[in-house]
Protein backbone atom coordinates (compact mmCIF):
# COMPACT_ATOMS: atom_id res chain seq x y z
CA UNK A 1 0.00 0.00 0.00
CA UNK A 2 1.38 3.68 -0.81
CA UNK A 3 0.01 6.56 1.51
CA UNK A 4 -0.19 10.05 0.21
CA UNK A 5 -0.38 12.90 2.26
CA UNK A 6 -1.78 16.14 0.36
CA UNK A 7 -3.39 19.53 1.46
CA UNK A 8 -0.22 21.48 2.42
CA UNK A 9 0.74 24.90 1.84
CA UNK A 10 1.95 28.20 3.30
CA UNK A 11 -0.39 29.89 6.39
CA UNK A 12 0.22 32.73 9.23
CA UNK A 13 0.32 31.94 12.80
CA UNK A 14 -2.85 31.56 14.43
CA UNK A 15 -4.79 29.68 11.05
CA UNK A 16 -5.42 26.63 10.39
CA UNK A 17 -5.45 24.09 7.53
CA UNK A 18 -6.29 20.46 6.82
CA UNK A 19 -4.29 17.25 5.77
CA UNK A 20 -5.45 14.53 3.67
CA UNK A 21 -3.67 11.28 4.00
CA UNK A 22 -5.43 8.82 1.24
CA UNK A 23 -3.89 5.22 0.32
CA UNK A 24 -3.51 3.34 -3.07
CA UNK A 25 -2.77 0.01 -3.24
CA UNK A 26 -5.67 -1.31 -0.83
CA UNK A 27 -8.13 0.26 1.75
CA UNK A 28 -6.68 1.04 5.18
CA UNK A 29 -9.79 0.39 6.98
CA UNK A 30 -7.65 -2.29 9.48
CA UNK A 31 -5.20 -0.08 10.42
CA UNK A 32 -4.18 2.58 12.68
CA UNK A 33 -2.47 5.66 10.86
CA UNK A 34 -0.41 7.94 12.30
CA UNK A 35 0.41 11.71 11.23
CA UNK A 36 4.19 12.39 11.36
CA UNK A 37 6.10 15.36 10.83
CA UNK A 38 10.36 16.17 9.63
CA UNK A 39 11.57 19.69 9.86
CA UNK A 40 14.53 20.91 8.20
CA UNK A 41 17.82 19.57 10.35
CA UNK A 42 15.65 17.44 12.60
CA UNK A 43 14.41 14.13 13.21
CA UNK A 44 11.05 13.18 12.26
CA UNK A 45 8.85 13.53 14.87
CA UNK A 46 5.37 11.71 15.47
CA UNK A 47 2.43 13.95 15.25
CA UNK A 48 -0.82 11.86 15.93
CA UNK A 49 -2.01 8.88 15.60
CA UNK A 50 -5.57 6.91 15.18
CA UNK A 51 -7.24 3.55 15.52
CA UNK A 52 -8.78 1.70 12.99
CA UNK A 53 -12.03 2.35 13.62
CA UNK A 54 -11.81 6.44 14.75
CA UNK A 55 -12.90 5.84 18.35
CA UNK A 56 -8.89 6.14 19.77
CA UNK A 57 -7.19 8.89 19.20
CA UNK A 58 -3.15 9.74 20.43
CA UNK A 59 -0.94 13.34 20.52
CA UNK A 60 1.64 14.62 21.25
CA UNK A 61 1.75 17.38 23.64
CA UNK A 62 3.13 20.04 21.19
CA UNK A 63 0.07 20.01 19.49
CA UNK A 64 -2.60 17.95 21.89
CA UNK A 65 -5.46 20.66 21.47
CA UNK A 66 -4.93 22.75 18.41
CA UNK A 67 -4.54 19.45 15.82
CA UNK A 68 -7.50 17.00 15.72
CA UNK A 69 -7.13 13.79 13.82
CA UNK A 70 -10.28 12.15 11.92
CA UNK A 71 -11.06 9.43 9.64
CA UNK A 72 -13.34 8.43 6.94
CA UNK A 73 -13.47 4.98 6.03
CA UNK A 74 -15.48 4.58 3.25
CA UNK A 75 -13.31 7.63 1.63
CA UNK A 76 -10.13 5.55 2.80
CA UNK A 77 -9.23 8.79 4.54
CA UNK A 78 -7.27 9.88 7.09
CA UNK A 79 -7.05 13.89 8.11
CA UNK A 80 -5.10 16.26 10.25
CA UNK A 81 -6.75 19.35 11.18
CA UNK A 82 -4.57 21.45 12.09
CA UNK A 83 -5.28 24.82 14.04
CA UNK A 84 -3.60 27.79 15.96
CA UNK A 85 -0.26 27.15 13.72
CA UNK A 86 2.95 28.06 14.96
CA UNK A 87 5.67 28.61 13.15
CA UNK A 88 7.26 26.21 14.73
CA UNK A 89 4.91 23.21 13.67
CA UNK A 90 6.92 24.20 9.95
CA UNK A 91 7.68 20.93 8.24
CA UNK A 92 6.75 18.47 6.24
CA UNK A 93 4.25 15.62 7.10
CA UNK A 94 3.86 12.32 6.78
CA UNK A 95 1.33 10.26 7.29
CA UNK A 96 2.26 6.00 8.00
CA UNK A 97 0.72 2.74 8.90
CA UNK A 98 0.68 1.39 12.38
CA UNK A 99 0.10 -2.51 12.03
CA UNK A 100 1.24 -3.07 15.48
CA UNK A 101 -1.68 -0.88 17.07
CA UNK A 102 -4.00 -3.75 17.47
CA UNK A 103 -1.94 -5.66 19.97
CA UNK A 104 0.54 -3.02 21.45
CA UNK A 105 -1.81 0.32 21.30
CA UNK A 106 -1.32 3.09 19.66
CA UNK A 107 2.25 5.09 19.87
CA UNK A 108 4.59 7.61 19.08
CA UNK A 109 7.36 5.91 18.17
CA UNK A 110 7.79 6.67 14.48
CA UNK A 111 10.37 3.43 14.09
CA UNK A 112 6.43 1.63 14.61
CA UNK A 113 5.25 3.01 11.32
CA UNK A 114 5.46 1.68 8.07
CA UNK A 115 4.07 2.68 4.35
CA UNK A 116 5.52 6.16 4.53
CA UNK A 117 3.90 8.40 1.32
CA UNK A 118 4.96 11.11 0.12
CA UNK A 119 5.07 14.41 2.39
CA UNK A 120 3.13 17.72 1.72
CA UNK A 121 5.30 20.74 2.87
CA UNK A 122 3.10 22.91 5.66
CA UNK A 123 5.13 26.48 6.39
CA UNK A 124 3.61 28.66 8.86
CA UNK A 125 4.86 31.98 8.86
CA UNK A 126 4.95 35.18 11.93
Amino acid sequence: VQLQASGGGSVQTGGSRTLSCTASGRTFGSDAVGWLRQAPGKEREFVAAINFNGQSTFYASSVKGRFIISRENVKNTVYLQMNSLKPEDTATYYCALDPNAWSQGLTNMPERYRDWGQGTQVTVSS
